[in-house]
């Protein structure tokens, strides 16, 4: 029997262009479309079909608020304009991707993975599909969509507290029991937060961790020079009473970030 399958794409054109594409595999039959969540929904419970080529970004509601609208969701390969370096982490277990525009190799490539999948698996590993499905789309969904950093952070200063906005914030560094931030002028505060903490709170765009012990801004580097084993030296303003090295592991990254 044909493997059943529903296209679901805000884009009639990128319906249609995947739907030629896939005319050209005997064995999956297209036996529907859709062109927004809420119908997409309603074309998976009426056709039941073997498997869902499924865009993610949909005005309204998005495709991963499709798969939670389902109480089982058919195996899934995500249609995306995403970039390949934020996806390729996830072209594993039951969810695959193509970019758009769709290539007929990549197609290829992404239905044979279903059809071997689909041949492995028993009735008492649907359960455990399911859940894998469920965990990959959630972390799929976290590393997609737009991150919020830190805008400001509440700290004390002379018995009170005191917001500093996330800009006027050179850098961060820890004296091995404490970790501060001085702000660009040169005022020095204690943050309640480790290191590892910061990296989560803090734009990658605008902060690099240089070391175990230091986050430095853009804008705080004066100069750069280089250091004994392979490392750098950076003289940040306004100036900070520890050297702040890069360490020899990244060293790279840093100039990568440095050159943007």
């Amino acid at each position: 029997m044909p493997i059943k399958a529903i296209i679901i794409d805000d884009e009639r054109l990128a319906r249609t262009e995947l739907k030629k594409l896939l005319q050209e595999f005997s064995d999956i039959e297209v036996v529907d479309e859709a062109a927004n969540v809420d119908e997409g929904v309603e074309k998976i419970e009426t056709q039941n079909p073997d498997l869902i080529f499924l865009d993610i970004q949909m005005p309204g509601k998005t495709g991963f608020d499709l798969l939670g609208e389902l109480d089982k969701a058919p195996h899934v390969i995500f249609t995306t304009a995403y970039d390949e370096y934020a996806l390729k982490a996830f072209k594993v277990n039951s969810i695959d991707y193509l970019l758009k525009p769709v290539q007929k190799e990549e197609l290829k490539n992404a239905l044979n993975k279903y059809k071997k999948m689909k041949d492995t698996y028993t009735p008492k590993s649907e359960e455990n599909k399911d859940m894998s499905l469920d965990s990959l789309v959630k972390e799929l969904q976290r590393k997609l969509q737009p991150k919020e950093f830190r805008k400001r952070f509440l700290v004390k200063h002379a018995q009170k507290l005191v917001s500093i906005e996330i800009d006027e914030i050179a850098y961060f560094f820890s004296d091995g029991r404490l970790n501060f931030f001085k702000t660009t002028d040169n005022r020095k505060f204690v943050v309640d937060y480790t290191m590892d903490e910061l990296e989560d709170m803090l734009d990658p765009e605008q902060y690099f961790r240089i070391s175990r012990s230091f986050y430095v801004s853009v804008g705080s580097i004066d100069k750069i020079d280089d250091y004994f084993g392979n490392r750098l030296i950076l003289q940040l303003k306004p100036a900070v009473d520890k050297e702040a090295l890069v360490s020899r592991e990244k060293v790279t990254d840093f100039k990568k970030w440095m050159g943007k």
